[in-house]
């Protein structure tokens, strides 16, 4: 079964601009383009006709309005995701919402979402708050995911930390948010968080940001000794084992971020193995269009072995039901 890794929802109650009819643009604080909300986020119902369109069994929910929030929002947005998978059986799959900082009632909702919902992953964003996902005060919620056997979804930010490099040319959404999903994978891996971790599974958006074009210049610059920042306390650190290892071993990637273009999926195969990837769309905010997401499952399958691992096969490393 084809299942959607990345496909988004909202509630109308949760979208901040409405009664227009049509898709949105908003802006961040600095006047960046931040996102394009629709009423289709709100349409569950058109989303099973994508998806049956497209030959999808089933999709995970994510929320924009619960990443990275309050407590209030993300159990709305929590509850509401239970609720579609109960009105439409076996076709949706939430994922918790909670703020990784959000202390212990942050905490208590992300048991909830795993022993009461029974979701199988959470969702967070590659910064937030001014911080990265390697920042020491992240390490009580990584225990907590591995403690609760939830795979942590990183998405990349719909807010930058610093978002000032980015204004003009919507570089923000267009590169910003890869650079960030590069820099989130080489944060992980060089701090330590999975050799502290070592049951902790994560799920990297839109194929980490195209990591996979960049890995022979990240290879380079691992060699602290060549590049004389070996015993730095921050540039100087590294994993316990090769970096390759945890590109192809410790983080499943998933397929979306790309708007259905197949030659970005092409590029990541030559340094992410297929094992290690799974399907996903960004639906409805990339690709909009039943049509351009039958399409992209079109162009995965015609990739052989590596399209059926993508499409379907690796469904187990997310999904253990």
């Amino acid at each position: 079964m084809i299942v959607d890794f990345q496909h988004h929802f909202t509630l109308p109650e949760l979208m901040e601009a409405r009664g227009s009819g049509g898709p949105v643009l908003l802006y961040d604080a600095s006047g960046a383009p931040r996102s394009t909300a629709g009423p289709l986020l709100c349409d569950l119902d058109e989303h099973i006709f994508m998806m049956d369109a497209a030959g999808i069994g089933a999709a995970v929910l994510s929320s924009p309005a619960g990443m990275c929030a309050d407590l209030a929002p993300s159990r709305i947005v929590n509850d509401k995701a239970r609720d579609a998978e109960r009105n439409y059986p076996g076709r949706f799959i939430g994922t918790a919402h909670v703020h990784p900082l959000g202390g212990p009632e942050a905490y208590r909702e992300l048991e909830r979402c795993a022993h009461e919902l029974g979701f199988p992953g959470v969702i967070i964003t590659s910064e937030f708050n001014g911080l990265y996902v390697d920042a020491p005060e992240m390490e009580p919620f990584w225990g907590q995911a591995e403690r609760l056997g939830l795979y942590v979804f990183i998405h990349p930010p719909l807010i930058h930390n610093f978002p000032q490099q980015y204004d003009a040319y919507d570089l923000g959404r267009s590169v910003g948010r890869e650079i960030s999903l590069i820099s989130a994978t080489i944060r992980l891996i060089n701090s330590g968080v999975l050799d502290r971790h070592p049951s902790l599974v994560i799920q990297m958006s839109h194929l980490g940001g195209g990591i996979g074009a960049m890995m022979s210049r990240i290879r380079s610059y691992q060699d602290r000794e060549f590049w004389g920042t070996a015993g730095h306390p921050r540039h100087g650190m590294k994993p316990e084992k090769d970096f390759d290892y945890y590109i192809r071993q410790r983080i499943v990637f998933d397929v979306a971020g790309f708007c259905g273009g197949i030659t970005s999926v092409q590029a990541g195969l030559l340094e992410i193995p297929a094992s290690h990837m799974v399907f996903g769309t960004d639906y409805p905010q990339e690709i909009r269009t039943r049509e351009d997401v039958r399409d992209y499952v079109s162009q995965i399958r015609k990739l052989g072995k590596d399209g059926q691992r993508i499409l379907s096969g690796n469904n187990g490393l997310l999904l253990k039901k």
